[in-house]
Parts: C-alpha cells; structure tokens; sequence
C-alpha cells in the first residue's frame, strides 16, 4: 500500500527506524542478557517483559521499512499558489481563524494542526487558491470557509 509522506514526515520515520535497530535493539538485549543471567527463565517477569518489548519493536522495525521503501515523497513546490502536500493553509470559517498542515496520512497530528490530505477537511482544501470559499462536511451539514493564506 502506497504511502503519501512529506519530506519531514519520511526523514522523522528514518530516525524513528535508525533508533529502534541501534539505540533501542542495543538495549532490549541488554535486558535479555542481564535476565537470562538471573536463571531460571520460566518464571523470570524481567526476562518475559524484555522479550516483548523485542517483538514489539521488531514488528515496529518492519512496518517502518515496508511504509518507507512505499512512500512517496513529496515535496511542496515553494511557488504553488495552490493547496497541496506540504502545505500552511489558513483559513477563516465563521470568523474563526484556523491553521493546519496538509500532510500525508501517516503524519497525522491534530494537536499540532498536521491533517489529512485525505480528511474532510483536506479533501476540501486540495487545489484550492488563496481567497477561494471552500464547503467542508461536517456532521449533519457543510461549513463554508475561506482560505486566508497559503505558505
């Protein structure tokens, strides 16, 4: 399954892979070994714990490795006076200003205004223009909005 990444989004999930196959394997065997030594494994909880956080992190490995060796990455052409991947938009919804991120949907932080190209919110604002109004589904009705600003 193709993946939409922007260029910050790839390069924080190549430091998330590059830490959990050195700094974070590193440890998890340090754990191992220092269990195994205490003896009896059959009923050693710091050894049964040190294992699973080892499956958890490898599934994690390799779902990190399929998502970027299919990702697509994108970058924000700096002229676009269009809404795309990569992009601050700012728009204006009953005299409410609000600001968010267009970017892919692996990268998805709503605390820090990172949406969804593929959000309705996202989809609304896809390949729009700076002063364009724009009708966004929400529950039960459509919000128009404006878009102020695009950077």
């Amino acid at each position: 399954m193709m993946k939409i990444l922007t260029q910050e989004g790839h390069q924080k999930l190549v430091e998330e892979l590059e830490e959990r196959r050195s700094t974070i394997r590193h440890e998890i065997a340090a754990a191992i070994k220092e269990a195994k030594e205490q003896g009896d494994l059959s009923e050693n909880a710091e050894y049964t714990e040190a294992k699973r956080r080892q499956n958890e992190n490898e599934s994690r490995v390799m779902e990190l490795e399929a998502i970027i060796k299919a990702a697509t990455v994108v970058e924000r052409t700096a002229q676009s006076q269009t809404v795309e991947i990569g992009s601050k938009v700012a728009i204006r919804c009953s005299g409410k200003e609000r600001n968010f991120e267009i970017v892919g949907s692996n990268e998805v932080d709503p605390t820090t205004g990172k949406i969804s190209s593929e959000s309705p919110i996202g989809k609304a604002l896809m390949g729009r223009r700076k002063g364009d109004t724009v009708e966004i589904d929400v529950p039960a009705s459509k919000m128009k909005c404006e878009v102020v600003s695009i950077a």
